[in-house]
């Protein structure tokens, strides 16, 4: 990435304060607090926060505790460090008084209702006349179009998700537990050099690839069985997410046939990306397709969401959350049929939007031309 992103990230960000006529902004989502500042501390918990950024036009303050002291100093060193030890209530009602705040945003979407309320209660303290503005996605919307530097960091993750992938592919075996694959993917990621998996891994076989989202078990792979790769690293501050399905030994006919299903779904919600056209319609063409073949109630999860700093972000591909594609968005491709009982199939990239169509990230690898 650029030397420092982080002012320029903040002019754009205060003229999106100024179109919403807010004249103070708290910053409480980590990602959103590191995308502005470059302060990376994570919190470990929704009610264990590592601080907060309180932005106007003519100042920018981190607060923070002791414990990230020394590491806000080096890593926001535009910011003015103001630390607090007994919570933020200690601090805002002075930085309140002192901003002038009177219409003061906050990230609703993070915030929880005791935090909401002690920001509330320490504006009003000192501005009996101010109004809190509750936004969701301020930030978002100008992370949700990448820089060619993040891109060039989420290509750098998507490629150790591939060699991870790559370990576990050639590992499996009938007989391997699910648990004991998920800790190979993990482990790989971590000697890769990964900060972090981006998200708990899925590792689902036979019947346990008909949930989504299921949770790796001491199940063991059998003959013949569909099973569900669901991986991701997080490096240098930036996610990948991708999907693959492989098959132990000769599957059944009908395995077969979802997976072909599946396939051509993302194929035709591939072709159909591009900047200017609405993320329904790149749904839909998967979506429609999956219906078509037989299977529309077994597809009911959205077909893809952005990645980024987090490994789930705007814009969603779905239908509940209609978004005119950019260019530049990165976002995921992962249509997916899952029969109760039975079986489930999930593949999944990563693309960029471009003007004309869509930059596949994550290459054509670990797919069965049946």
């Amino acid at each position: 990435m650029q030397n420092n992103p982080f002012s320029e990230r903040l002019e754009r960000f205060r003229s999106l304060m100024l179109q919403e006529e807010i004249d103070t902004f708290v910053v409480s989502v980590p990602e959103n607090r590191y995308y502005l500042s470059g302060f990376e501390a994570e919190d470990l918990l929704l009610t264990e926060s590592s601080g907060c950024l309180l932005i106007t036009q003519a100042a920018q303050y981190l607060l923070t505790d002791p414990r990230y002291e020394e590491a806000a100093r080096k890593e926001a060193p535009d910011f003015k460090l103001a630390i607090y030890s007994t919570g933020l209530k200690q601090l805002l009602p002075d930085l309140f008084s002192e901003l002038k705040s009177e219409r003061l945003g906050v990230e609703e979407h993070f915030l929880t209702v005791k935090r909401f309320r002690e920001v509330e209660e320490a504006l009003f303290k000192v501005r009996p006349s101010a109004v809190v503005i509750a936004c969701e996605d301020l930030v978002e919307r100008l992370r949700i179009i990448k820089e060619d530097a993040e891109i060039e960091k989420i290509q750098k993750s998507i490629r150790l998700t591939e060699k991870a992938l790559q370990t576990v592919w050639d590992a499996l075996a009938p007989g391997k537990t699910e648990k004991e694959m998920a800790w190979l993917i993990e482990k790989t990621i971590r000697e890769g050099g990964g900060q972090a998996v981006s998200f708990p891994p899925i590792v689902a076989t036979g019947q346990n690839a008909a949930l989504p989202h299921g949770v790796p078990t001491d199940r063991k792979i059998g003959r013949g069985e569909m099973v569900i790769l669901d991986l991701g690293s997080k490096l240098d501050g930036y996610c990948s997410d991708m999907t693959r399905t492989w098959v132990s030994g000769a599957p059944d006919p009908k395995l077969v046939e979802i997976y072909k299903t599946v396939r051509q779904a993302q194929l035709a919600a591939q072709d159909k990306i591009r900047a200017g056209i609405d993320s329904v319609a790149v749904d839909s063409a998967a979506r429609d397709l999956i219906r078509d073949a037989g299977y529309g109630d077994n597809f009911g999860h959205g077909l893809g969401h952005g990645v980024g700093l987090a490994v789930h972000e705007k814009p969603g591909l779905r239908k509940v959350e209609p978004t005119l594609l950019e260019e530049n968005m990165v976002v995921t491709v992962e249509p997916g049929i899952y029969l109760p009982g039975f079986a489930g199939v999930r593949l999944e990239n990563m693309v960029r939007v471009t003007k004309t169509g869509c930059e596949l990230l994550t290459r054509e690898q670990f797919f069965y031309n049946w």
